[in-house]
């Protein structure tokens, strides 16, 4: 698993949103709407997007 990338990219505004998901967004490196960023695929980072599905859309790379 540690191998496979994914590609996330910030679809939905943090403005209004709660404080924990935005700290959560800037700590995955997100800086404007519609930029994207290439992870790996493990838990930490599964975790992650779990807490902001809301915001994010993933697709494997």
């Amino acid at each position: 698993m540690a191998d496979k990338q994914l590609k996330i990219t910030l679809v939905k505004s943090t403005i209004g949103a709660v404080p924990k998901h935005k700290k959560t967004v800037a700590s995955m490196g997100f800086h404007k709407l519609n930029s994207f960023v290439i992870r790996p695929d493990n838990a930490a980072t599964r975790g992650q997007i779990r807490q902001i599905s809301h915001l994010v859309k993933v697709e494997e790379v």
